[in-house]
């Protein structure tokens, strides 16, 4: 039965790609539900029904980046490695993030929701290069826009269903820390889908006479050496520093800084809004921008961003429509992520050799955990701040847009003379 629906919905709705990849998607979707029920809701429980402060809670969610970016190192080398691969690698992963899930539930006290997220950055960590390297290597430069464009589209149909069930659920009961619990069972779930549907795809030079951590050692230091990847770096940071903001800042600040002060329901809805523009749109604006360089995309998300956080800024002047411009707001970083996430996985997938698709993939992620961990810090330290600092964060964020854009311009005109 699960193998009919598959084949019907590919079929019908998406383009022609390896039955693998829909597989993954297809799990990765019911481990974003249990992730929805948690993501925007994981700092105003803390803060609201704990007692913990925005500044802690904000430390606490950004310590997972520190193990998260040990974990995205050893992820890399785990799905380049010939004894490992991706397929491991992501079970590892899974099984993680499960346990850290079940610590973050029964966390009544600031030390204990650090293990949690440790954990959770660790599981993080591993997942991303090994996923975002298996899509790579089912598809070819042509195809890869779109595949990659069709796991987000499964990500974030998850997030939407968590979404919107945890807003009915807290509406409801008030149970937060069930919305935990709930995400551990996704992560397993997820685990047994690739234990039984997904075959490793890493396939080493039988040329290859490198033990696995000399490879290692010499991908790392290749890629350091890729000027072109670098420079992404850079403005990769700037962009998961911006969607940190909307994951972790945006909802504390609606809920207890902005005009009106919105309820649980009403961010839930907002946001429930926000994922299903991702999953409406995220499929044409992928063959959309497929006339686009990878770089120009991006430079269509950065302006999206910036104009978005311009709205949210206006949430907090106004003294009637602050719904509206937080509506706005969350509808252009719909767009604005959707527009990033297959042009930056794609471009990252383009310059990286074959065979460090997994290292490539991981400096990549690399970025995601700087920017979470420089991004919940400072936002919760903002929060707790004086109301100025409040008032004119948003709009410091939406200004540094313009230095992301001229690195990508830079970007774009190298790879354009390197026929890239």
């Amino acid at each position: 039965m699960f193998i009919s629906l598959q084949k019907i919905i590919i079929s019908k709705f998406f383009p022609n790609l390896d039955k693998q990849i829909f597989t993954l998607a297809i799990g990765r979707l019911l481990s974003q539900i249990g992730t929805g029920f948690t993501l925007f809701y994981t700092p105003i429980f803390f803060v609201n029904q704990v007692g913990l402060s925005t500044t802690s809670v904000g430390i606490a969610l950004g310590s997972s980046q520190i193990s998260g970016i040990i974990a995205r190192f050893l992820g890399g080398s785990f799905s380049d490695s010939q004894k490992f691969g991706r397929r491991k690698t992501l079970l590892l992963s899974s099984i993680i993030s499960a346990l850290a899930s079940i610590v973050i539930a029964i966390a009544n006290n600031f030390h204990t929701v650090i293990i949690g997220n440790l954990l959770l950055g660790l599981g993080t960590g591993l997942y991303w290069p090994a996923t975002e390297a298996i899509v790579a290597d089912l598809t070819v430069s042509t195809k890869r826009q779109e595949a990659y464009a069709v796991t987000r589209l499964a990500d974030n149909i998850g997030l939407q269903l968590g979404v919107i069930a945890s807003g009915i659920a807290l509406n409801f009961t008030g149970a937060y820390r069930s919305l935990f619990i709930i995400d551990a069972i996704s992560f397993l779930i997820f685990a047994v889908v690739i234990y039984l549907n997904i075959q490793e795809t890493y396939k080493p030079n039988t040329s290859e006479l490198q033990t696995d951590r000399r490879k290692s050692i010499d991908g790392w230091l290749e890629a350091f050496r890729d000027q072109n990847l670098i420079i992404f770096v850079v403005v990769n940071i700037f962009f998961t520093f911006y969607f940190s903001q909307i994951h972790t800042t945006m909802p504390l600040y609606l809920s207890n800084f902005a005009s009106g002060n919105f309820s649980p329901l009403i961010i839930s809805t907002i946001f429930a809004g926000h994922t299903a523009l991702t999953v409406i749109f995220q499929l044409p604006v992928a063959r959309k921008l497929s006339d686009l360089s990878h770089p120009q995309a991006l430079i269509i998300s950065a302006i999206l961003c910036g104009i978005g956080f311009i709205a949210i800024d206006i949430t907090n002047i106004v003294k009637i429509g602050h719904i509206f411009w937080a509506t706005l707001a969350l509808s252009l970083f719909a767009i604005a992520i959707i527009s990033y996430n297959p042009s930056a996985a794609a471009l990252v997938a383009d310059l990286a050799p074959e065979s460090l698709r997994g290292i490539y993939s991981a400096i990549n992620a690399q970025c995601w955990a700087i920017g979470y961990l420089i991004g919940p810090p400072l936002g919760g330290w903002v929060l707790d701040g004086k109301e100025i600092i409040v008032k004119i964060f948003w709009l410091g964020i939406a200004i540094s847009v313009g230095i992301t854009i001229i690195f990508l311009q830079h970007l774009d005109r190298r790879m354009i003379s390197k026929k890239i």
